[in-house]
């Protein structure tokens, strides 16, 4: 009796199958010539082989049925090892904004002069680090009767979304009856944006004689039209101790609201017009009275902001 040996494996096979159990088949060798004849094991007569899989390559081991289809997605979607991380957030970058950069003609007959203004700051870092730069100036303000400039460099560390911690050094100068004074400050804080997207800056200073002061600034951009922007300005300080010869009283120093209508030939370069009102209070409008200056000022101001 002759049975063929396709008539034996076809039942198991199809038996495995519908169990789901994967069957490794060794793939025959590729040749130019006909297949090559094999000899049942029941008979003498030779039958011609029907390999179950074939490959380009001289030996290859496929899995029919489940397995194999989970291997195949895997091999087929996996990502090479040299691609880069999907979020790089380890780039070092370089960002520094003019936000003010202005003058202030004089406006009447009251004491005030031509003056100017500044408020720059950057940083360079990455997402979570950063070392921060600030610089501002002014003069003839309500709050400081002549010039005063401070500079500060601090490290900032993201802490949650839009928030960064920031810590570091101070340095102020101003001119006070007269002289040029000096002094060095800590400084302790954060920056980000709050709801409604106003841009926040709150910092605590501790000057070298243990004097405590406060600083709180909020910003805020409306869109007039895609180029022209209204920005509001918000800035009051405060402190502890009165620091007479830098024309810091106790308690809240002053208040400033201002508004600056800007437009932005290029996104990176705007000019400006803008009105500011500025007031001082207690001791410190009585220090910039006893300097010469007004505890109390509406001032015009031109000026560009920039950013890069």
């Amino acid at each position: 009796m002759r049975v063929s040996l396709r008539a034996v494996l076809a039942p198991a096979l199809v038996c495995l199958l519908k169990a789901g159990i994967g069957v490794p088949v060794v793939a025959a060798q590729l040749t130019l010539g006909p297949p090559t004849p094999l000899r049942s094991t029941m008979t003498d007569t030779p039958t011609a082989a029907r390999p179950f899989a074939s490959s380009a390559s001289p030996k290859a081991s496929v899995t029919v049925g489940p397995p194999a289809m989970q291997e195949g997605r895997l091999s087929k979607f996996s990502s090479p090892g040299d691609w880069p991380a999907p979020v790089n957030d380890q780039e070092q970058r370089l960002f520094t904004l003019v936000d003010v950069l202005e003058y202030r003609p004089k406006t009447g007959g009251g004491g005030s002069t031509n003056d100017y203004r500044w408020d720059v700051e950057g940083w360079y870092g990455g997402d979570y680090n950063r070392l921060w730069f600030k610089s501002s100036g002014q003069r003839d303000t309500a709050f400081k009767a002549d010039y005063d400039v401070d500079v500060q460099l601090l490290y900032g560390r993201f802490i949650q979304k839009y928030y960064d911690f920031q810590i570091g050094p101070r340095v102020e100068t101003q001119t006070f009856r007269g002289r040029n004074v000096t002094r060095g400050l800590g400084a302790i804080g954060i920056e980000g944006l709050v709801p409604y997207n106003y841009a926040l800056e709150a910092t605590t200073f501790i000057d070298q004689n243990g004097a405590v002061s406060a600083r709180l600034s909020l910003t805020k951009d409306m869109l007039v039209t895609q180029r022209l922007i209204l920005q509001t300005r918000f800035e009051t300080n405060a402190a502890i101790q009165r620091v007479e010869k830098f024309t810091t009283g106790s308690g809240l120093n002053n208040l400033e609201f201002g508004i600056r209508l800007r437009y932005e030939i290029r996104r990176e370069f705007a000019p400006y017009v803008g009105i500011s009102l500025d007031k001082s209070f207690g001791e410190t409008a009585t220090l910039v009275r006893q300097d010469g200056g007004r505890p109390s000022q509406i001032r015009f101001a031109v000026g560009v902001r920039a950013w890069f």
